[in-house]
C-alpha cells in the first residue's frame, strides 16, 4: 500500500534583499515527501539546503518573498501568517538544528526547553511537562538523564546536547522531522549513534525525515530518496541507490569524485570540484553549475535545463525508480534518457 503525501512542495522560490541587490536563493524547488519516507538533500555550502528547511517552518528572514506552494498535509504554508504557522511549528513539523548549542537557549536548564513545547502546544501541566521531558531524554539515551533535567546546556558535550535538541523535536510526535546537518559538529563515534538514534526513531513513529547534509557516507546510510542540490535548484533525484549508482548529474560526479577514499596513498591530494559556489546575485541565467562543468557548452548558459528521465537501463536496482537530472549533456555522459 502506497504511504500517503505528507507534503508536496511545488516551484517553490525565494528572494532575498542582499547590499548587492535581490537574490535568489531557490529557484524552483519541487519534490514530496509521503509519510513514513526518509528523504535527503544534499550539496555544497549556500547551494540553498539550509534555506528550504527555513520555507518548510515558515522561518525565513525578514524581507524574503517566498512564492510557489508548500502543501502539508493538504495544508498550503505559503502565505501563512505567524499566527497560523505557529501551531504546527514544533507540533507537527519540527526540526534539529546543526549546532545544538546555539539552538538551545543558554539561561533555561535542559528539562525546561524539552518541556516548552508540551506545555505550549499540548497544554500539560508543567510537573506533567517535566515527567515527559525525563522520558523523552531517557529516549534518546541521554546518560543520567534524570540528574541532568535541571542542568544548562553549557554543561552538557556537543553529543548530549544534540540528544536534547532531538527529545524537544520529538516532543510532541511530529508528522515531519527536519534534520539540518545534527551531526555536523560531532565525532564521528557520536555522529554515528545519533543518526542511528534518529533512525530508529523514524521507524518507531512512523513519521517523515528530510535529513540535509553535506556528508554522501550519511545519506547512503540514513534516507531511502535523494535530492541534490545546487545554486537554489534541485539538479538530481531519484533513489539513493539509483543516484549512488548512475551519477547522472556532472554535479553529482563531482560530489562522489571529491570524497576521501580509505586506503589512498600517504600524500595523496583529494579532488576537488574547479570553482567555487557562486553568489546569489552571480547566478547564471542558464545552469547555475555551467561555469564549473567541464561539459558545459553554450546552451547550458542560455536557459536553466529541464528535468530529464534517466531511463533504468542495466542495473535491477534502478528498475521503476523515476529518476531524474536537470541537465542537457545527459547522453554525453553515458546516462541514458527517456
Amino acid at each position: 500500500m502506497t504511504a500517503t503525501l505528507l507534503l508536496d512542495v511545488r516551484d517553490l522560490r525565494v528572494r532575498l534583499e542582499t547590499a548587492r541587490g535581490p537574490a535568489d536563493a531557490l529557484r524552483g524547488v519541487s519534490f514530496s515527501l509521503r509519510r513514513g519516507e526518509t528523504l535527503g538533500l544534499i550539496g555544497e555550502s549556500g547551494c540553498g539546503k539550509s534555506m528550504t528547511a527555513l520555507a518548510l517552518l515558515g522561518l525565513l528572514p525578514q524581507g524574503a518573498r517566498i512564492s510557489g506552494s508548500i502543501r502539508f498535509a493538504g495544508q498550503e504554508l505559503v502565505g501563512l501568517d505567524e499566527a497560523a504557522m505557529s501551531p504546527l511549528r514544533g507540533n507537527r513539523i519540527a526540526m534539529v538544528f546543526q549546532e545544538p548549542m546555539t539552538a538551545l537557549n543558554p539561561l533555561h536548564t535542559v528539562g525546561a526547553q524539552v518541556a516548552e513545547p508540551l506545555r505550549v502546544h499540548q497544554a500539560k501541566s508543567r510537573a506533567a511537562a517535566r515527567a515527559e521531558a525525563l522520558r523523552l531524554l531517557d529516549r534518546v539515551r541521554l546518560p543520567q538523564a534524570a540528574q541532568r533535567l535541571d542542568a544548562y546546556p553549557h554543561q552538557l558535550s556537543g553529543g548530549q546536547r544534540q540528544r536534547v535538541g532531538l527529545a524537544m523535536a520529538l516532543a510532541c510526535a511530529p508528522d515531519l522531522l527536519v534534520a539540518d546537518e545534527p551531526t555536523t559538529a560531532l565525532d564521528v563515534t557520536i555522529q554515528g549513534e545519533i543518526l542511528d538514534l534518529i533512525a530508529e526513531l523514524v521507524r518507531e513513529s512512523g513519521m517523515a525525515l528530510l535529513l540535509i547534509s553535506h556528508d554522501l557516507g550519511v545519506m547512503a546510510r540514513s534516507v531511502s530518496r535523494l535530492l541534490v542540490m545546487y545554486g537554489g535548484t534541485i539538479v538530481e533525484s531519484g533513489p539513493t541507490p539509483a543516484v549512488f549508482s548512475r551519477l547522472a548529474h556532472p554535479y553529482t560526479r563531482g560530489l562522489f569524485g571529491a570524497r576521501p577514499r580509505l586506503g589512498a596513498a600517504r600524500g595523496t591530494r583529494l579532488a576537488t570540484i574547479p570553482g567555487r559556489v557562486p553568489e546569489l546575485t552571480d547566478l547564471p541565467a542558464g545552469c547555475g553549475f555551467a561555469q564549473r562543468c567541464a561539459w558545459a557548452v553554450d546552451a547550458c548558459r542560455a536557459a536553466p535545463p529541464p528535468l530529464v528521465a534517466v531511463v533504468a537501463a542495466l542495473s535491477p536496482v534502478d528498475s521503476g525508480t523515476e529518476h531524474a537530472a536537470r541537465c542537457l549533456r545527459l547522453a554525453e555522459l553515458g546516462a541514458p534518457t527517456a
